[in-house]
């Protein structure tokens, strides 16, 4: 990964701090793109130290606010002349209530769905322009408990909040397939893959007294974040997927995706939907 540029949203914990370990470690420039700004560096401290690669930064994004995406995306496109690979790696998941984002959106979506897509629609002329580049959406298994109501894309007062973690995560793969559809034909790729139950601080919001059995469950059953991260990694470096477009990925592995994944009308339609509620402008680079 020498001369390569890597964008990682939320890459400050959990497998994201994993990726970013292992792609510094193979010589990338590595942009840590993350709310938590104080943690963020010190982890890029620690990474610099263990790799002795001095190419890592940290940068300020919250996928949940509108404003702060598009202050990121224009501060890449400034002073970035490329980017290699974009990997979706942030998530929030809330327990009970939901909460809603400084933009109206119910914050799940705001930052598991709608970030991303508004990111990716901002930083893709540097993409196409980086081509052969790749873009990396880490999603889950847990979408197969979930369907995503297209008359109901901003989901305020669903409860409980927990499960429109797996609605995001839902809508996270109709954006990576609809994603790779547009995208045929530009050498910009889109993988999306599911990193195994892993135990990380995605679970931190579970609240007391269901966190006690849950932190028993994640420590004796769940993957390492090491080894949650190894699809991540796959899907950013290997040869065998620099021509793979809009695939499903576990272990390493292409998997398969259930019937109302492959549905590309939905997908269609909820891309349409997510037009209007992150409100690109004529302005705004096209996909």
């Amino acid at each position: 990964m020498e001369g390569k540029t890597v964008i990682i949203t939320g890459a400050n914990s959990g497998i994201g701090k994993e990726t970013a370990k292992d792609l510094a470690g193979r010589g990338a420039r590595i942009i840590m793109a993350c709310r938590n700004l104080e943690r963020a560096n010190a982890v890029k401290d620690e990474i610099v130290k263990e790799t002795n690669n001095n190419k890592v930064v940290v940068k300020k994004l919250d996928l949940g606010s509108q404003k702060s995406v598009r202050e990121f995306a224009a501060d890449i496109v400034k002073t970035e002349p490329k980017i290699d690979v974009l990997i979706h790696n942030a998530g929030m998941a809330l327990a009970f209530r939901g909460q809603t984002s400084e933009d109206g959106i119910e914050l799940t979506m705001a930052t598991n769905h709608y970030g991303p897509f508004l990111l990716t629609h901002l930083l893709i002329d540097v993409l196409k322009k980086s081509a052969p580049s790749r873009i990396v959406i880490v999603a889950s298994e847990l979408y197969r408990l979930a369907s995503v109501n297209v008359n109901k894309l901003n989901p305020i007062g669903t409860f409980p909040a927990a499960y429109l973690y797996y609605v995001s995560k839902f809508a996270n793969i109709y954006f990576a397939r609809e994603l790779a559809k547009r995208l045929e034909g530009t050498n910009v790729t889109v993988n999306f893959l599911h990193p195994g139950m892993i135990d990380s601080g995605i679970w931190r919001n579970v609240p007391f007294p269901l966190n006690i059995p849950m932190m028993a469950i994640t420590k004796g059953f769940f993957k390492t974040t090491k080894a949650g991260a190894q699809t991540t990694i796959y899907l950013a470096t290997s040869d065998e997927v620099a021509n793979v477009s809009g695939k499903y990925f576990m272990d390493c592995k292409e998997a398969t995706l259930n019937a109302a994944a492959m549905d590309m009308e939905k997908a269609r339609q909820i891309w349409e939907e997510s037009v209007k509620i992150v409100k690109l402008t004529p302005q705004d680079p096209k996909i």
